[in-house]
């Protein structure tokens, strides 16, 4: 591997310019040499900000005629298997933004495609480079909450409807709240329960708002004529070592406000955050401990640090894609089982 990492971005929306092309600027021995979008003009007004940066509307045409040691891939949903799987091709490691793909057979395609190019294919799972969550695998990993069996994951809007991209158009994304946003907290809750084998999943999805008109849009009114997609998701996933997880997630809803919060129980402890608690029982009494002194990280940028270090040998890679492709069979079982109103056993 070269001393200096030459990098290439595929798609450069919001956040590829929040937080991508910053994150790997922040980085010695990082260089961004290539931008792609497939909107005229776009990538070419990114690069004005990027130094040396070529830009492309066909990420074909760039990974041809650049050498990439790394490629982000942060497009719309529908693009994330043919982009992530000719970057692996020219023999680039791949950082594609969640969800890995639109369905679990795509993503199996790249996972594929990663090992036979025995390349790294790191998927944008932001929410394990939390420092909360980071410090709570801690304790999990240490045995401080015994075996965890039960685990709740909510990420729920009052509203929060995309009004920009193609977020809620099913043909560009695969889902709505629940492939967007539920993504996260799924991935977060499996993580520190210890990533247990899903064994069934009952599920329901739900679109009661994006359609309409009459409801309150305080960051502006969606396209109401192109949603498709649900706006909430829930669901009840079985494991096979006996554990549950209970996951929400929504775009809008009446509660009270956004609500984002994982909880799991264990024989020895249980834990909630944010903000972080550990809830135990020491010495005959039931205690809540409260870890302070915790150092804040910009979760986006410690995944992208994480991506380089591991394309450099300094440590193995914290989002394994066999977790990866578990979180979307999930997804999957949890929109088939929607629409037929029966239990989805998943056998992978």
């Amino acid at each position: 591997m070269p001393n200096t990492i030459r990098v290439g971005v595929i798609g450069t929306g919001g956040i590829a310019t929040s937080q991508h092309i910053p994150g790997y600027q922040a980085l010695e021995d990082v260089e961004i040499v290539a931008l792609c979008d497939v909107v005229p003009g776009r990538a070419s007004a990114v690069a004005e900000n990027v130094p040396g940066a070529r830009a492309y509307v066909d990420f074909r045409e760039m990974l041809a005629r650049e050498s990439l040691d790394a490629v982000s891939v942060t497009t719309p949903n529908f693009a994330h298997r043919d982009a992530t799987v000719a970057a692996l091709e020219t023999g680039a490691h791949v950082l594609c933004e969640k969800p890995i793909a639109m369905n679990l057979d795509e993503g199996r395609e790249m996972v594929q495609a990663a090992r036979k190019a025995n390349k790294l294919l790191q998927v944008g799972l932001h929410m394990r480079f939390e420092t909360e969550s980071q410090t709570l695998r801690r304790h999990v990993e240490a045995g401080e909450l015994g075996e965890i069996y039960y685990g709740e994951a909510t990420y729920m809007r009052r509203r929060g409807i995309p009004t920009w991209g193609v977020f809620t158009q099913s043909e560009f994304q695969g889902g709505g709240a629940l492939i967007d946003i539920g993504v996260h907290a799924l991935d977060r809750a499996l993580w520190l329960m210890g990533n247990p084998k899903p064994a069934t999943v009952l599920g329901a999805t739900y679109a009661h708002f994006g359609k309409r008109t009459d409801v309150a849009a305080p960051r502006g009114l969606w396209d109401v004529e192109k949603f498709d997609v649900d706006d909430m998701g829930v669901a009840l996933i079985r494991f096979e070592n006996g554990a549950t997880l209970i996951l929400r997630a929504c775009w809008a809803a009446h509660i009270e406000g956004n609500i984002v919060g994982t909880r799991i129980m264990g024989t020895h402890g249980g834990a909630f955050m944010s903000p972080l608690r550990i809830h135990k029982d020491m010495h005959g009494d039931m205690v809540d401990i409260t870890p302070t002194g915790l150092v804040e990280t910009r979760p986006h940028a410690a995944e992208i640090a994480h991506f380089i270090g591991c394309i450099r040998g300094e440590g193995e890679c914290i989002v394994e894609t066999e977790q990866v492709l578990d979180v979307q069979a999930i997804l999957d079982a949890i929109y088939e089982s929607g629409r037929t109103g029966d239990v989805v056993r998943l056998d992978r």
